[in-house]
Formats: C-alpha cells, structure tokens, sequence
C-alpha cells in the first residue's frame, strides 16, 4: 500500500526541484521518488565494470571469502 510523506523544503529547494521534475516531464511526487530511488541504487550496489574487476582479483576474492566464512563464524577483530 502506498504512504503519504509529508517533506519540508525552502522556497529554493521547492524552486529547484520543480524545474527539474518540469524538465523531466514529471510530477513533483514522481522525480522525488525516482531520484532518492536512484541514488539509493548507486550507493548500495557496484556497476557490471567495477565488479567484473573484483572478482577477476583472485587475491581480493580469497580474502572477501575468508572474512566472510570468519564473520559467519564470529571470529576476527573489528577495525574502527
């Protein structure tokens, strides 16, 4: 089911939005929603190129596995 957001923005901020949604031919709810969407998307997951690359490292490879059979098994130390 859908939920109402109710957001708070400055003058300039509405201003800057509603160009862009205008631009894009969308309404204000609609760019909202496929922008925050989008950059969800590129902050959680790597594109095809960047992960082709990890996993051709077979050095990178086999420590990621290691530290996640060591994690599962809660073993290992924490960095901070």
């Amino acid at each position: 089911m859908a939920k109402t957001v109710t957001l708070r923005l400055s003058d300039e901020e509405y201003q800057a939005i509603l160009a862009s949604a205008q631009t894009e031919h969308r309404p204000i709810s609609n760019f909202i929603t496929h922008a925050v969407l989008a950059k969800i998307n590129e902050s959680l997951f790597v594109d095809p190129v960047e992960m082709n690359e990890i996993k051709s490292d077979k050095e990178l490879m086999k420590r990621l596995k290691s530290g996640s059979s060591q994690a599962k098994k809660m073993k290992g130390k924490f960095v901070e």
